[in-house]
């Protein structure tokens, strides 16, 4: 921090992303925004200093941002790379660039490709020395930013391993050659799916990360392609949609959250009578509450800290859905989120819901224990938690964001056991299970927190 200009990093848990507003002055820039931009207005007006700037590292793959709302609010110039091809009003800013503030402060731009091919890192330089590098997806704590992210979307394309040797070659060739003591300020943190080590620590400097970023390390870039190629988590479904979110630039959050329509709570057989049968419901309840009692066509998707990325695994972003919660707070707050990813659009209406008519069955484990052969276990965890080891001998694996495609693999001839990590996931699994296979009439378990037992 300086008295003469202050970075302040804002944080989205569920998300494990950072956005950053940079102050000097009273002029404000910003760096990667939230879809809603009422925190950056906040923070301008409690400094008496006004958004003159945005900079989009790249089109986000996870996130929906807002800079086009507040280049529409404020006038702020967005700033992005002309390799974005942004259909939006910008400047482009790429290598040689420059962005002059106040009080000796300055921002160039370094073309970074590696995590996409429009990528670019931000350094803050005051009075002639090199203070903060605001990395976007390029270079993380701990990690660099995966490769395989853009080569179905955006105006650029780029196979994976082309990628990771750009990314190779930015961060040797770009990133490590700053100071030591520059303040490494990235995108995410430990949680995103746009990497797969990232540490804890919400900041850190180059000299650190030349020390323990294993990206950083010495190795050969034959070496360096085959360990950012290798067990990168799985690519939700959304990720495509919001690049081409981001490329045009967002519809403004508070307006478009306005625009959904929120009904009177489904209490009874009557209500329901306003629901499409042929659209799915995402019912935020807890599993108990699912359980004793819900809508057909429904998905059990509990509120949770990894909400968003279920929704948008889930999910297809042209699919129509319906939103609906224990009570209404929770229901206007889990709109919001839905905007975070630029789903809200498809909610064809969020609801409170006090009724169901379908009940599921709980988890008996001295009926489990007494035959176990006699069910199929479904194991629903990532591929690279499987590859640590079944929990249960046998077990079939679909990762829960190819169930939906994948069901018909699972055997109807026995009764279904489904099982993740921690039991949010199993929740959302034994759901789709049960919806998809309703015509069978098998029995579908969740064991949720119950795996714990079995996971030594």
């Amino acid at each position: 921090m300086d008295q003469q200009f202050s970075v302040k990093q804002f944080e989205d848990k569920p998300l494990a992303h950072y956005s950053y507003a940079i102050l000097s002055g009273k002029k404000v820039v910003l760096v990667d925004p939230q879809r809603d931009p009422k925190i950056y207005f906040d923070f301008a007006r409690r400094h008496g200093a006004q958004i003159a700037g945005v900079i989009e590292t790249h089109p986000h793959a996870d996130f929906a941002s807002s800079h086009l709302e507040i280049h529409k609010k404020t006038g702020a110039t967005i700033y992005v790379s002309k390799l974005v091809e942004a259909d939006y009003p910008h400047r482009t800013f790429d290598e040689g660039d420059k962005i002059e503030l106040e009080n000796g402060v300055s921002l160039r731009a370094i073309n970074t490709p590696g995590h996409s091919p429009d990528s670019i890192c931000i350094v803050l330089n005051h009075d002639g020395k090199d203070r903060y590098v605001f990395t976007g997806d390029t270079l993380f704590i701990g990690d660099c930013g995966r490769p395989d992210l853009r080569e179905k979307a955006g105006a650029m394309m780029a196979k994976r391993e082309e990628l990771a040797g750009q990314m190779y070659d930015s961060l040797r060739d770009k990133l490590m050659t700053l100071d030591d003591d520059v303040v490494v300020a990235p995108a995410h943190g430990s949680g995103t799916l746009c990497g797969k080590a990232l540490s804890e620590e919400d900041s850190s400097t180059i000299g650190a990360e030349k020390m323990t970023n294993w990206s950083m390390q010495d190795m050969t870039r034959e070496e360096f392609i085959q360990e950012i190629t290798s067990d990168q988590p799985f690519i939700p479904t959304y990720f495509g949609y919001n690049v081409s979110v981001n490329k045009g630039g967002a519809y403004d959050f508070q307006n478009s959250v306005d625009e959904v329509k929120f009904w009177g709570p489904v209490k009874n057989e009557q209500d329901l009578k306003q629901l499409d049968p042929n659209i799915i419901v995402i019912d935020t309840r807890s599993a108990e509450d699912f359980r004793s009692g819900h809508l057909p066509n429904s998905i059990n998707l509990m509120n949770g800290n990894k909400f968003e990325t279920w929704l948008g695994s889930i999910v297809n972003p042209d699919e129509p859905y319906y939103l609906a919660a224990e009570d209404q707070d929770t229901l206007e707050m889990l709109v919001r989120r839905t905007a975070k990813i630029a789903y809200e659009g498809r909610i064809e209406g969020a609801f409170v819901l006090e009724y169901g008519e379908k009940t599921s069955p709980a988890f008996d484990k001295r009926e489990f224990e007494k035959n176990k052969s006699g069910w199929t276990i479904l194991d629903i965890r990532n591929d690279s938690e499987v590859e640590e080891g079944l929990f249960f001998e046998n077990a079939l694996h679909i990762p829960l964001n190819e169930l939906r495609q994948r069901v018909d693999e699972i055997p109807t001839d026995k009764p279904v056991l489904v099982h993740c990590a921690g039991g949010y996931r199993s929740a959302a699994g034994r759901s789709i299970v049960e919806k998809e296979l309703k015509d069978k009439k098998i029995k579908v378990v969740d064991l949720s927190e119950a795996v714990e037992e079995y996971t030594d």
